[in-house]
């Protein structure tokens, strides 16, 4: 589930959110995703950002996901996760790749951490992103979870972009 069509309008707000510093806007933006998230978000035993490799978090200086997801577990009973689940190689940007190239871009690039399945096993998570594009990330994180052992992944993003394809606009 997404808040937000990603568009003209919604991705100043974002882009000034990921590479702006605008981190204020972090609580705001969860109220929008708890609304749209509804039951998903009032049912998670916890929340897991989407993980930044450690070289592009360095460079950012900051998860926008793990952001959002904190602030999504200010909302809900859930905990915040944001060691759960690792990236394990730096990855090019998305943008620009074609759905099939996101898909082996993102292939291979997350894991668990070592100890971390007793943490995932047996739980309702919700997984946290900024931006749903082809849900090619979104997938390989749930793939990684699944294996692990958690009973149900859902993701809820604060944008979503949508094509005419998609029928739903």
């Amino acid at each position: 589930r997404a808040a937000l069509a990603y568009d003209e309008h919604s991705r100043p707000l974002v882009l000034d959110f990921k590479h702006g510093g605008r981190t204020d806007m972090a609580a705001t933006f969860a109220g929008w995703m708890a609304q749209a998230g509804g039951e998903l978000v009032e049912e998670a035993d916890a929340f897991l950002p989407v993980p930044l490799h450690p070289e592009r978090l360095a460079a950012r200086r900051f998860n926008q996901a793990g952001l959002l997801a904190q602030a999504l577990c200010k909302r809900a009973a859930g905990r915040f996760d944001p060691d759960s689940l690792r990236r394990t190689r730096a990855t090019p940007s998305q943008g620009g790749l074609s759905a099939d190239g996101r898909r082996r871009n993102v292939a291979g690039a997350f894991a668990m951490r070592d100890g971390a399945r007793a943490a995932v096993a047996g739980k309702r998570l919700v997984l946290v992103d900024d931006v749903y594009t082809t849900g090619a990330t979104l997938s390989a994180c749930a793939r990684v979870l699944k294996r692990a052992g958690a009973a149900r992944v859902d993701a809820v993003a604060l944008c979503r972009v949508v094509r005419p394809r998609d029928g739903l606009i």
